[in-house]
Formats: C-alpha cells, structure tokens, sequence
C-alpha cells in the first residue's frame, strides 16, 4: 500500500469492517455450535457412553471451542490500522 494512504476516518470503510466483525463472528459461533452437536449426538447415539457422556463431552467441547475460536476474536480491535493487530 501507498505510505501516504490515510482513510482511518471513512465511514463506508468502517462500517465494512464492523459488518466483517459480525460475519466473522457469526462463524465462528456456527463451528462451536457445530462441533458441540456432533460431539454430543455422536457420543449419545453410536457410542455406549450414552446421553451424559455426550452432555460431559459436549460441555467440554463447548468450552474449548469458546476458548479458542470465541474469545480470541473479542480482544481484536475493529480499527484495521491498530498497530499489533
């Protein structure tokens, strides 16, 4: 990019990267929830571990998942030019 480039104040380009903010998080959410479904089906339905084994498995998954995917996007700043981003 140009060194001279400065458009930290546009309002179209804000307003685009708090929309990329949602829709990443919204993902984000969607890999969670997934994983905790399939975990916990999987485990209730097709393993002898039966339903509380699921539900344990299940909490455990949602944890890790929140974590690592959920969290970790909380602390990014929406500013791109934020230095250390």
């Amino acid at each position: 990019m140009d060194a001279d480039f400065d458009d930290t104040n546009n309002p179209e380009l804000l307003v685009h990267e708090k929309t990329y903010h949602l829709f990443n998080l919204f993902v984000r959410w969607s890999m969670v929830g997934t994983a905790v479904a399939l975990t916990t089906l999987t485990l209730w339905f097709a393993t002898p571990a039966g339903f509380i084994g699921g539900v344990l498995a299940g909490i455990v998954v949602f944890a890790g998942g929140y974590w690592m995917l959920v969290r970790h996007e909380a602390h990014q700043p929406l500013n791109l030019w934020t230095p250390d981003r």
